[in-house]
């Protein structure tokens, strides 16, 4: 498994450094992974300030095979914590448009409980896939800085506990072959 492919999959055309946040790989590795794929006709690169890097269809393809043999064995249990998550899923997005329209303690207090079972639903999936304990890192990560003072982090930020939810959830699919 390409670790550094599966982020660009899972964020969509982003940056160096966020898929090295992402992956927990320092920037220069990602980097030099990067532009061994981008070789490969597996990702390719829009330079400028608003550039960054992105999946060819090759890319995704690659990816998909890549997924589908790293789940084989761990499937049902990797479904199953994925029912777990369509259950968090909605309540998410209630907190998320809460905090939209009256952020506050309250809503960090309701956060900080949905954290809680999030962050069991992930423990169980990364022992059945041990990437997804990045997730966990990242989630705790956002609330931690919400907490700390920083409300972007709840939903404005790129890092933010919601940006991070949805790369969550796109690697669910991808990793369960779900289409959106």
């Amino acid at each position: 498994m390409n670790v550094v492919l599966h982020a660009l999959r899972c964020m969509g055309f982003t940056g160096t450094n966020r898929v090295a946040t992402a992956t927990g790989l320092s920037a220069s590795t990602v980097e030099s992974e990067l532009i061994d794929l981008a070789v490969a006709g597996l990702v390719t690169h829009t330079p400028g300030t608003f550039g960054g890097w992105g999946l060819t269809e090759t890319g995704r393809a690659a990816d998909a095979e890549n997924v589908m043999s790293e789940v084989d064995g761990v499937r049902d249990a990797v479904a199953g914590c994925y029912d777990d998550f369509l259950v968090l899923n909605p309540e998410l997005l209630d907190i998320c448009a809460a905090w939209q329209t009256r952020p506050g303690e309250q809503v960090l207090t309701v956060l900080t409980g949905f954290h809680t079972r999030a962050d069991a639903v992930l423990a169980r999936l990364s022992v059945a896939l041990p990437r997804f304990g990045r997730y966990r890192e990242r989630l705790t990560t956002a609330l931690g800085r919400a907490s700390a003072g920083r409300p972007e982090y709840v939903t404005d930020d790129v890092e933010s506990y919601h940006a991070v939810w949805f790369q969550l959830h796109e690697d669910l699919l991808a990793t369960l072959g779900i289409p959106r």
